[in-house]
């Protein structure tokens, strides 16, 4: 009879339409389990929510158990039933004789994590065609703006996937042999880093090079070189290194994103690129050194009002295509939620740096990103003109998110030439590291050739006269490398390199002094 029950079922499903994913015999083991043994909600109670069920009834139920559980009380047929009584639901989901119904349909809850799972699929499944519903329907009315629509597909997915899918917990002994691993490779490297080179010895000496999975913040006032910091150093990670780079301008066109980087290459300076007044020499020496640039792994993407939805899914093509190693943001304010924050700029910017450190985690890379400054800086004076956390602009989450936060600060476009000892800081650029949440705060210095817009090593007179430059695993020299021992002190010491005071602080860099 049965049989003949469920045949018959299914010849009405396929004969009157389809019925949405579903599981509801396993929804109804599942909360059987619950209300049987008092430790089955744990197994379950982190990925299983109300929604996931297929009938109100289930759902009901199961968020009863949970404030049971919340609240450290058992959980078992009398306790449910009196929990939904308390909320007027009893009746609703079918009074004491279907708990009862429930408790008989299972042993025990042996099996309750694998039937939870099933039910969790069957949920997405369903969340899908909504969504998928929803976007066609929206599709074909003339009015939708199809940019919006786009964004909204996005969101939705990207929404599910974020809701649904979890990362499992990894036992310590897995994690300490991972570790151990990276450790050993970063040992066997000549250069010691453990991440990707910056091509800035003296900053490399300090970071280690930039970390996988973290959100790298570089922020400064227009003009102090954001976007030339970012592609000298560009340049070095694909060339010098060939670590693939990719690159999304949205600010900048890529065509003019590319004539600076040639400009830098060549040494030509921008102004002779951009009027294009180049001798047969010039000519000569332009195709002699772009060689190396054509061969780098550098993409450039500049879609413009690019929103964190499209970003995520560009960058998962550019890793699946071409492997990518560190991924560039130019800059993180030009950047849209692509949804409606209803005019709260500061929301939708904290959406925005949230989603990129979750960016860098999923891909595992290190993701940089620009950021501008407020005006604060400009109302002070002297040493006082360089930037602080308390600078960054629209949103203080950019500062919690972020593992790294630097600035650049040169003196001279405030037309501070010398400091207190009378050095000259023309050319010279202050690279200051004011968190850290792994590693060290305090500040470097570069070079800043004013002329090619290309930020080198103060050593150098250009990175690329360096006789390293083709060598893979060794970053730029410098007498830093010599001169200070690789081990940083302990924790409540601090120390010097290259004339500058440091103090480490592997927690939470904030804005200790240096």
């Amino acid at each position: 009879m049965a049989k003949k029950a469920e045949y018959n079922y299914k010849s009405l499903q396929s004969e009157y339409g389809k019925m949405p994913p579903q599981a509801v015999d396993l929804e109804e083991a599942i909360l059987g389990a619950l209300m049987l043994e008092k430790d089955a909600y744990i197994e379950v109670s982190d990925f299983l929510r109300p929604e996931c069920f297929y009938k109100e009834a289930h759902q009901k139920i199961y968020k009863a158990i949970q404030t049971l559980s919340i609240n450290s009380e058992p959980v078992d047929i009398l306790t449910v039933g009196e929990e939904l009584k308390r909320e007027g639901l009893l009746d609703e989901i079918g009074g004491p004789y279907y708990l009862s119904q429930l408790t008989s349909k299972v042993a025990s809850a042996a099996h309750i994590e694998y039937h939870a799972r099933i039910v969790v699929q069957k949920y997405i499944q369903r969340e899908l065609i909504r969504v998928c519903t929803d976007i066609q329907n929206k599709a074909y009315d003339d009015a939708s703006d199809v940019a919006d629509l786009v964004d909204l597909a996005q969101k939705s997915v990207f929404e599910i996937a974020e809701g649904n899918i979890k990362k499992e917990t990894t036992a310590i002994n897995v994690l300490i042999d991972e570790a151990l691993k990276g450790i050993e490779a970063a040992g066997k490297r000549a250069d010691g880093l453990s991440g990707v080179p910056s091509g800035f010895s003296a900053l490399d000496e300090v970071t280690s090079g930039w970390q996988p999975s973290d959100l790298i913040i570089i922020a400064a006032r227009p003009s102090m070189g954001k976007t030339a910091f970012v592609l000298s150093m560009t340049r070095n990670m694909a060339v010098n290194f060939n670590q693939p780079v990719a690159i999304f301008s949205l600010e900048m066109s890529s065509v003019q994103l590319v004539n600076r980087l040639i400009a830098s290459e060549t040494e030509l300076g921008s102004e002779k690129i951009r009027n294009g007044r180049l001798s047969d020499e010039d000519w000569q020496q332009l195709h002699a050194k772009i060689k190396a640039l054509i061969k780098a792994p550098i993409y450039v993407d500049d879609t413009p009002s690019l929103s964190i939805f499209e970003l995520r899914a560009k960058c998962r093509r550019l890793q699946q295509r071409y492997g990518i190693k560190v991924l560039i943001i130019d800059y993180l304010q030009l950047m849209t939620a692509g949804i409606d924050m209803r005019g709260n700029r500061e929301q939708e910017v904290s959406m925005i740096s949230r989603q990129l450190k979750i960016i860098a985690k999923e891909l595992n890379i290190p993701v940089i990103a620009l950021s501008q400054l407020n005006r604060g800086v400009e109302q002070r004076t002297g040493d006082a003109k360089k930037p602080m956390l308390a600078d960054l602009r629209e949103s203080g989450a950019i500062e919690q998110d972020a593992d790294m936060v630097l600035f650049i600060h040169r003196p001279e476009r405030y037309g501070i030439m010398q400091d207190s000892q009378g050095n000259d800081l023309r050319g010279i650029a202050d690279i200051i590291i004011a968190k850290h949440r792994n590693g060290a705060v305090g500040e470097i210095q570069l070079r800043f050739r004013n002329e090619l817009a290309q930020f080198c090593d103060l050593e150098t007179t250009s990175p690329f006269d360096n006789p390293f430059a083709g060598v893979k695993t060794v970053t730029l020299e410098s007498k830093m490398n010599d001169d200070v021992p690789r081990q940083l002190p302990p924790l409540d010491t601090g120390f010097q390199e290259g004339g500058k005071n440091f103090e480490t602080n592997p927690f939470n860099g904030g804005s200790a002094p240096f």
